[in-house]
């Protein structure tokens, strides 16, 4: 199959987006940062192309960060190598509920 590839864009994100088709629970994914650090995750969850993928532990209630932005917020613990959606993570983006602050 190759190399299965995530990528890290900024160095604070905790997800990488997966850049690979049939990504499989205990397949390992190398994730690769703009520096060219290569670091390699188990997989805990079938992964879609283009999903995200937890790079480190995220606690419930901790924002999640991609491409150095917030994204949303944690619902429950997350470990590293799991699929990160809207499962367990509350979408800050497009939502017309929130207060403006």
């Amino acid at each position: 199959m190759g190399d299965l590839l995530a990528l890290k864009v900024h160095d604070q994100d905790n997800v990488a987006t997966v850049f690979a088709n049939d990504v499989k629970a205990g397949m390992t994914v190398s994730v690769r940062d703009k520096k060219g650090r290569i670091i390699s995750i188990e997989v805990k969850n079938d992964l879609p192309y283009g999903h995200k993928l937890a790079i480190e532990p995220i606690s419930k209630g901790t924002p999640v960060r991609k491409y150095g932005e917030e994204i949303g917020v944690a619902t429950e613990e997350i470990g590293p190598g799991e699929h990160v959606h809207i499962h367990n993570m509350d979408s800050q983006r497009g939502r017309g509920d929130l207060e403006q602050v």
